[in-house]
């Protein structure tokens, strides 16, 4: 498991999570107990990493891996998860620029306020935390 981990460059928890979620194959255990890996972990932990990296999320990491794991190859379905993903990306853009800009006003009614015993930040969130 140490030298998979090294090889993979992940921890042996994130090993043995992956074994318990289904995504890495369990590994055969020697007599002396030591877990030996089938040739590709290094590969499929890899590409779990890898996916983590592009936003996909564990259980679309599983289909992804079925997939790759498939005879056929079923490029549509494949390309239809990384479509969506890029969706789920740009939804996540739209509302990070909202957020970048709703913080950007608050900065500059803070820094247009004159009244040093009022901040235009902590006003503002104390307005919507009144609203919850």
């Amino acid at each position: 498991m140490g030298q998979l981990a090294e090889r993979a460059g992940v921890k042996r928890s994130a090993l043995r999570y992956y074994e318990r979620r289904g995504l890495l194959l369990p590994a055969r255990r020697s007599p002396s107990g030591y877990r030996l890996y089938l040739p590709d972990a290094v590969s499929t932990v890899v590409f779990i990493k890898r996916a983590q990296g592009l936003g996909f999320s564990l259980g679309e990491i599983a289909e992804l891996l079925a997939l790759r794991r498939a005879p056929a190859l079923p490029r549509d379905r494949v390309r239809m998860l990384a479509a969506e993903k890029l969706q789920e990306v740009r939804r996540r853009i739209a509302a990070l620029r909202e957020l970048e800009a709703a913080l950007e006003g608050l900065l500059e009614a803070c820094e247009r306020s004159g009244d040093p015993r009022s901040c235009p930040i902590l006003s503002a969130l104390e307005v919507i935390r009144r609203c919850d």
